[in-house]
């Protein structure tokens, strides 16, 4: 099959009219038919959750282009189901986000959360973002990296439940050459509540604060840190499997 016949799906949680999935969307256009389905607005950190409590309006861009008002996984579900059917897309790219996505805080993101979702599904997914982005970021050589990481994944024939996890250094203008195989590392939570009062007397409250990271040998975090890509493989069983015959020796009785 030539690349050009190939179908690859992308969506994020920043909104359709972010400059990261569109420069994704210019740049993989190059290499395949892109379908874009993505949120309406902002859904970050949505983590992985399904909209089952209301309908969900879809709305046409073009051939190649919707926007919904669900999450990163409505996107997923609405794409497979509305635009794929029986065909499904040879790949799910999800972002690229504004922000980073490493750590604990994968749990949260809508962006990695549409890579799961591609992960059940057993279609091959990325998620992909840029660390430390700053309004007016360039995203055309994270994009173009992306691109290059396709072709080589195709030659890997994993299992599609793994989904790689990519976060970018900030884009100092030049491309990205230098990656490490990563793993996911940790932070230390400083999150604060804010507690204000509005004008009308009613208290509400800000999630607020700034994460500090481990610097972890290895990790995401520490790749970032000396401005190199981080390719992070996961999965998402979630079993602890040095547990289950350390619990089953202790015979347990209820």
């Amino acid at each position: 099959m030539s690349e050009k016949k190939r179908n690859f799906l992308i969506t994020n949680d920043d909104g359709y009219f972010s400059d990261g999935i569109n420069a994704l969307f210019d740049e993989l256009s190059s290499i395949a038919r892109v379908y874009m389905v993505a949120p309406d607005k902002e859904q970050s950190a949505s983590s992985h959750s399904l909209t089952l409590n209301r309908p969900l309006r879809v709305h046409k861009i073009d051939r190649f282009r919707y926007i919904t008002d669900g999450t990163p996984t409505d996107c997923v579900m609405l794409a497979i189901h509305m635009i794929f059917k029986k065909k499904r897309p040879d790949m799910i790219i999800s972002g690229i986000n504004h922000g980073s996505n490493m750590g604990d805080d994968v749990t949260y993101s809508g962006t990695v959360a549409a890579a799961i979702e591609g992960s059940i599904l057993r279609i091959p997914s990325i998620a992909v973002s840029m660390a430390n982005y700053i309004p007016g970021t360039k995203f055309d050589n994270a994009a173009r990296f992306v691109t290059r990481f396709i072709r080589m994944y195709e030659k890997l024939k994993l299992d599609p439940a793994t989904f790689f996890n990519i976060n970018f250094p900030l884009n100092n203008g030049r491309p990205y050459t230098r990656y490490e195989i990563t793993r996911l590392g940790v932070r230390q939570y400083k999150d604060i509540i804010v507690h204000k009062t509005d004008p009308r007397g009613i208290p509400y409250y800000w999630i607020g604060g700034r994460p500090k990271w481990k610097t972890t040998k290895g990790s995401d975090f520490e790749a970032i840190q000396r401005k190199v890509v981080s390719i992070t493989p996961l999965k998402l069983n979630f079993t602890d499997f040095d547990s289950i015959p350390v619990l089953q020796k202790m015979n347990l009785k209820f």
